[in-house]
């Protein structure tokens, strides 16, 4: 009868063992897929920024050749008053 008794203590154990190897790879696990997580996080938000900076340097040369076109518009327009200016002084 002992041996019966000793034999369920030892596959007690073995569950026990087993329950608590089981809690620590669980454990690992959760631990991983956190730091993983956090770290998918990390470079979404760097992916963003990237994109961002990619969108604000193209905003700035679209406004660059919007100056440009402005400051081309201006200068024709100086030169036409400086012929008109011409034209009156010699009337």
């Amino acid at each position: 009868g002992a041996g019966c008794g000793g034999g369920k203590m030892a596959a007690g154990g073995a569950a026990d063992a087993q329950a608590r190897f089981g809690h620590s790879v669980k454990g690992l696990l959760t631990e991983k897929v956190t730091s993983c997580g956090t770290d998918v996080i990390a470079l979404t938000k760097q992916v963003l920024k990237g994109s961002r900076s990619a969108e604000l340097l193209g905003q700035a040369a679209r406004n660059m050749v919007m100056q440009e076109d402005a400051i081309l518009h201006s200068e024709d327009s100086l030169r036409k008053m400086a012929i008109i200016t011409t034209h009156l002084q010699y009337q």
